[in-house]
């Protein structure tokens, strides 16, 4: 599997963050919070591949464009940048050695604690 860091995604979470595009949720709320598969596949068919491919830190070479298996490590809901997921990818992409992606949402993690006190908190499910 040959991952790589999508800088395209990279650029965009940056603006989002600097945008306020942010929710500042707790480490483990990923799991809640991550677009279902049925949500991933209608942002999909409004949106496209291209856009859906912004919203994830990773890019497999490997696989085909048109396929969601190329797209790894997400960062949001197709809306906002997520905390508990860029902690999320950080861990993640630290244990299978994505150095690159690891650094980015190192940054990434920096930049939403700098603004973590404007950015909306996340709601009790």
């Amino acid at each position: 599997m040959a991952v790589k860091l999508n800088r395209t995604a990279y650029a965009y979470a940056q603006e989002l963050v600097r945008e306020g595009k942010v929710v500042a949720d707790d480490r483990d709320a990923w799991s809640d919070h991550q677009p279902s598969t049925a949500q991933e596949n209608e942002f999909i068919r409004e949106h496209g591949f291209p856009e859906y491919a912004r919203w994830h830190l990773g890019l497999d070479d490997d696989e085909p464009a048109e396929s969601k298996r190329r797209y790894k490590f997400p960062y949001g809901d197709f809306s906002k940048v997520h905390r508990c997921a860029v902690l999320t990818v950080e861990s993640r992409a630290g244990q299978y050695k994505h150095l690159t992606i690891q650094e980015a949402c190192a940054h990434l993690h920096g930049m939403i604690e700098a603004i973590r006190g404007d950015v909306e908190p996340a709601h009790a499910s």
